[in-house]
């Protein structure tokens, strides 16, 4: 339970800090996009407004003759031109290109004056903008109201190119703060929901994350659990030896000597697993220890099954070996491990075989891969087990184990051994109908 609480804690706390990272990118990066979609609207709109103001530059230069004074034929460049002072207009001549800019109900236009005196208006001219004159090339003022106009300032000339006076063209920015307040309101919207999606995502992925972690953990602290009793089963029995024979007012020499047999026992099984467990360390780190050198199956397969026949003859198991290939198969790697891997399927095979069973090595080829096959009729395993007994102090039948000795690290180490040697160590079985070990090394 507390375990659970720990990582779930661990999960959080990286769910938040990926969300919290995230959201700070994101509000960086919307925020860099508002810049951008404001400055590329911004830029636009001075663009638009030179061109304007450039086309009636030149149009309005063609027809000025005098400076101050608006000639008649301006009426039909401008539209909705108002003269300061002068009540009857000319009605313009509408639709034409020159205009068609300005015909747009968010451009206005000003003539002023060489003395800054306001002449006239134009286009869609708001009445609250201040009269006043400011000769400042590009503008940005705001009307009475508090709307906000975006304007530029041009030199008029007349045809003898004297100095006519000024005129301003601007528009209402109006659209493009509504765009820009659009653009605001998505982005105010969009990054909660961008975050809620990322806090989601990031739960399930650091849920992804911890699960090898956890994985991990709980096999060590099972390792942890498992050596611990596998140490202190013969550490008690010596223990309990020891008090024993404290009590002994006497001990004569046959008592004495049997203690030390039990002693010495149970410090040889130790011995053996502790030099397991470092066994299996030492090759985590270092898969081959030795200098590799060419290794015959052959040899290694016939070596083994003539070795381990006074074992099965003690356990009444009939061992036989089956050589399918006549060409010696020869492998690269430690010639001492891979005997300790073969012996111990061998031995695991004998020892979970009952008597009158058999036991049968079988040594071929395929794919440019050894295959040695260790084939038993013994009391086999449950589908449920077959992909835990390479664990490390795993037993499928843990009374017997104990009867014969056994640590649980044999097929670890086998499997190990063979990982070390880039094959690969496989079961196949069937309760009560025997099992089948498979190892696969390259050639």
């Amino acid at each position: 339970m507390n375990q659970n609480k720990l990582f779930n804690r661990t999960r959080s706390q990286l769910a938040i800090s990926y969300a919290a990272v995230m959201g700070l990118i994101l509000s960086l990066l919307g925020f860099g996009v508002y810049q951008a979609i404001a400055h590329a609207h911004w830029v636009a709109i001075d663009r638009e407004l030179e061109s304007v103001a450039g086309t009636l530059h030149d149009s309005l230069e063609l027809k000025l003759e005098q400076p101050g004074r608006l000639e008649p034929i301006v009426n039909e460049l401008l539209p909705n031109l108002r003269v300061i002072g002068v009540n009857g207009i000319k009605e313009q001549i509408p639709h034409r290109h020159i205009l068609s800019a300005i015909s747009e109900s968010y451009y206005y236009i000003r003539l002023f004056d060489n003395s800054g005196n306001l002449i006239a208006t134009a286009g869609a001219y708001p009445e609250e903008l201040p009269p006043k004159f400011n000769s400042k090339h590009w503008q940005t003022i705001a009307d009475n109201q508090g709307n906000i106009y975006h304007q530029i300032s041009v030199n008029l000339h007349t045809k003898n190119q004297q100095n006519w006076g000024y005129f301003q063209v601007g528009r209402s920015l109006q659209e493009f703060n509504d765009y820009l307040n659009t653009v605001k309101l998505i982005l105010k919207l969009g990054l909660p929901a961008a975050l809620i999606l990322v806090g989601f995502s990031s739960w399930l992925l650091a849920g992804l994350a911890m699960k090898p972690i956890y994985a991990s953990y709980r096999q060590i602290q099972q390792f942890t659990a498992d050596a611990a009793h596998e140490l202190r089963t013969p550490l008690a029995a010596s223990q309990a030896t020891v008090e024993s024979a404290l009590l002994m007012p006497q001990l004569d020499d046959k008592e004495a000597r049997e203690i030390l047999r039990t002693i010495d026992r149970q410090n040889r099984r130790l011995t053996q697993l502790v030099a397991d467990l470092l066994l299996l360390a030492r090759m985590d780190n270092q898969p081959i220890a030795e200098i590799p050198q060419l290794c015959c199956l052959n040899d290694l397969v016939s070596d083994l099954v003539e070795e381990l026949a006074a074992m099965a003859i003690a356990s009444k198991v009939a061992l036989t070996s089956q050589l399918r290939v006549q060409q010696p198969l020869n492998v690269v790697g430690n010639s001492d491990q891979l005997y300790r891997l073969v012996s111990n399927l061998i031995v695991n095979a004998i020892q979970y075989t009952p008597a009158g069973g058999k036991v049968t090595v079988i040594l071929d080829c395929s794919h440019q891969e050894a295959i040695i096959e260790v084939q038993d009729t013994g009391i086999g395993i449950a589908a449920a087990d077959v992909g835990r007994i390479f664990d490390r102090f795993y037993r499928v039948n843990s009374d017997r184990s104990r009867h014969t000795g056994g640590s649980g690290l044999g097929l670890a180490i086998a499997q190990t051994i063979a990982r070390a040697h880039g094959g690969s160590l496989s079961a196949r079985s069937e309760l009560g109908c025997g099992s089948t070990l498979i190892l696969r090394l390259p050639l």
